[in-house]
Order: C-alpha cells, then sequence, then structure tokens
C-alpha cells in the first residue's frame, strides 16, 4: 500500500487540533466537512474559540472513556452516545440525533470488478477494505452487516485491511487499491463529484443504517457554550449545512 501517500492526506483531511480553545469537540472523521463548516460558523456568530479532534468513534469514545476533557461528544453511531449515557459522561437531556449514516459499497470509477452487493464482495479474488471493527463505526456495522448475512466467512479471506478511520477507506477506492469497501454513502459525495468513486446500495434486507447524535458531555469547562453549540448543529440552519454534505437528517 502506499502508506506515505494515505498518511499524508489523512493529516491533510484532518486539519489541526490546539486545545486552548473556549470550546473542545470530539467528532467522528467521517463528519469532518461538514463539521468544520459548523464550527467555524458557530465560531464567528458567538465570538468563541472551537477546536475539534477527529478520529474513529471509538477513538474519541475511548479519550472520553479516559476522562480527557471534552465539551461535545459527536460519534458516528448511536450506541456510543448511549454508552456514555450509561457510563454518565453524557448529559441525557442534551442527546440530540442529528442525521442518518446509510452503509453502502464503494467502487473505483467504472466499477471494474463488477460488484452488484454485499454478495459480490465474498467472490474469490475481490479486494475488500473494511473498517477496523473496533474503531470507526462503519467496521463494526460492517462486520454485524456481514455476519448477520452469514457471508462473513466468505468475506474475510478478501478483506485487504481494515482501516482505522472510515476516510482512509474512501482513499484506498479512490487510489483504485481496493475493489471495494464498505463506507457511509454521505463520505462518497465529493468524491463521486470528482469523478474517483462510484457507489452501489446494500440490499435493504442486509442494510443497517444508523444514526449520528451529539451530546454535551459532563466533564466540559464550558457546558452553557457546549449547550450552545450542541443546538447549534442540530438546529434548521445547522441542518442545511450538514445536507450541503450529503448527509440525511432524521425524521424524528
Amino acid at each position: 500500500m502506499k502508506q506515505l501517500i494515505l498518511t499524508t492526506l489523512i493529516l491533510l483531511l484532518m486539519g489541526s487540533n490546539t486545545y486552548g480553545a473556549d470550546l473542545l469537540i470530539f467528532s467522528g472523521a467521517g463528519l469532518i466537512k461538514p463539521m468544520e463548516e459548523l464550527r467555524i460558523n458557530f465560531e464567528q456568530q458567538h465570538q468563541v474559540t472551537v477546536d475539534a479532534h477527529y478520529g474513529s468513534s471509538g477513538e474519541i469514545f475511548s479519550m472520553v472513556a479516559a476522562g480527557q476533557p471534552c465539551d461535545v461528544l459527536i460519534p458516528g453511531a448511536e450506541k456510543y452516545t448511549q454508552d456514555a449515557l450509561k457510563n454518565g459522561w453524557v448529559m441525557k437531556e442534551t442527546i440530540r440525533k442529528l442525521t442518518l449514516h446509510v452503509p453502502v459499497i464503494a467502487v473505483p470509477k467504472g466499477n471494474p470488478a463488477g460488484v452488484t452487493g454485499l454478495e459480490s464482495l465474498t467472490r474469490p479474488g475481490i479486494k475488500v477494505a473494511i473498517g477496523d471493527p473496533n474503531a470507526p463505526a462503519i467496521g463494526r456495522v460492517a462486520k454485524k452487516m456481514l455476519t448477520r448475512a452469514n457471508m462473513w466467512e466468505g468475506v474475510a479471506p478478501n478483506i485487504q485491511v481494515m482501516a482505522p478511520t472510515v476516510n482512509q477507506l474512501l482513499i484506498y477506492v479512490a487510489l483504485k487499491q481496493v475493489d471495494a469497501a464498505i463506507i457511509w454513502a454521505d463520505l462518497t459525495a465529493w468524491a463521486k463529484d470528482k469523478g474517483k468513486v462510484e457507489t452501489v446500495a446494500i440490499e435493504n434486507r442486509f442494510n443497517m443504517i444508523k444514526t449520528i447524535p451529539t451530546a454535551v458531555c459532563v466533564n466540559g469547562k464550558n457546558p452553557d457554550t457546549a449547550r450552545a453549540f450542541n443546538a447549534y448543529i442540530a438546529s434548521p440552519q445547522g441542518m442545511t449545512i450538514w445536507q450541503k454534505w450529503g448527509f440525511e437528517p432524521c425524521s424524528d
């Protein structure tokens, strides 16, 4: 694999992360595009500084579990927020559902391997990438989805890489290092626009659509500002930005 190229691209995507700010948010790496726009808008509107740490859902959950300061937690799946709530790390009344996270199969432009659905990933010789089941939310979802569909044993020998973040999965596909990757649909929007990737829908009977939540952490230094940010990213104004980047708002 072209590890140096991959690492450089990931660093460019993730941006800076300093901690001397009025507000610190932990966000799933796959949400970086809308979150950066939301963060900058909030800074300008409230005259504050907001720093963001972007990582896999498993990573940011572990950071909160370890007691690292965090004002707002925005993982890639609701499970992490519910687990944080059970442990007393987030405030129940602040939990808000933001958007849907829909798994799809990303393939290089032209779909050279002829992927038509989930079962195609069991075909001998096809090169597959998934997220690490212990890191990004999409990794856990992918393994659970394939297991429920009785396809995990067939796909496992074809897995070339288990990526630590969802962003890396998209780069593997765009660079044609794999034939297919299970990824969130919203993350593919920019690459599709640039003619780098295509998506193949996962059959409804197999798919596991998740929800992106947000919540204020109990150990944050600025609870009032955190609540304001939490409300802003879930507001109608915030939703226009999520939709701009290909995310589908929750219906409830």
